[in-house]
């Protein structure tokens, strides 16, 4: 199922969101402008890995920030900027910039640390948003039950269109990273180009700390039924 947006309004322009997909964009666009050589040590210095983690050492411990703004391809940039633009923008209306700006940032520390404490020993470079991301939609999970999310599901080549209760949504996402997760321990070594921890150490920040970061609740719109033409 491909989100196409939620039921919310947001009450608020979302700025931190929009900034944060702005600049990811740009690191990335420049990501692709230093050729093979200099892209290879530039994620030599910026990306995280594991196996050299030392949290003792500042510039090892740096690691755990910059990799969250460094993506591998154009499809992990996109895929990733989208699902933060569909659901970050309540997620920020509910803590206010400040402290939505820092939940992210601590949410993509703890996936990093996640990932880096599971495998411990790899030492293939690790970038994306996704673990930050992911503590978006473990506060989203919470704070906001009773939205839908607008999936696009092509069945055998028709497009169909089902709008899935989110805590459905992310409960189910959740549960096929907990599983991936779990068989990539089991891979003899091979844990593939996805960080299937990280996502599980960001969803479980988001979902245990979202109360300490939200505002008071705040009445919201849920679109109508039809107000979707399908």
């Amino acid at each position: 199922m491909f989100p196409l947006r939620d039921t919310i309004q947001s009450r608020s322009f979302p700025v931190v969101t929009y900034a944060l997909i702005a600049v990811n964009a740009a690191i990335f666009f420049f990501e692709t402008a230093l050729g093979q050589r200099g892209l290879q040590l530039f994620l030599r210095f910026f990306a995280l890995i594991p196996a050299e983690l030392d949290l003792l050492n500042p510039r090892s411990v740096m690691t755990l920030f910059t990799s969250m703004f460094l993506h591998g391809s154009w499809f992990h940039l996109i895929s990733n900027m989208w699902t933060l633009y569909i659901f970050g923008d309540n997620v920020e209306d509910r803590m206010g910039p400040g402290r939505y700006l820092l939940f992210y940032l601590l949410g993509g520390v703890a996936a990093g640390l996640a990932h880096a404490t599971i495998l411990s020993d790899l030492r293939v470079p690790t970038v994306g948003a996704s673990g930050a991301i992911a503590a978006v939609l473990g506060a989203y999970f919470v704070l906001f039950p009773r939205s839908r999310v607008i999936t696009f599901v092509p069945v055998f080549f028709m497009p169909w269109f089902w709008e899935v209760p989110a805590v459905i949504y992310l409960g189910m996402w959740f549960f096929s990273q907990v599983s991936s997760g779990l068989l990539s321990l089991g891979a003899a070594g091979t844990f593939g180009p996805i960080a299937w921890w990280a996502h599980i150490g960001g969803f479980v920040f988001g979902f245990l700390f979202v109360r300490a970061f939200a505002r008071r609740d705040r009445a919201y719109h849920w679109y109508p039924d039809e107000y979707w033409p399908w």
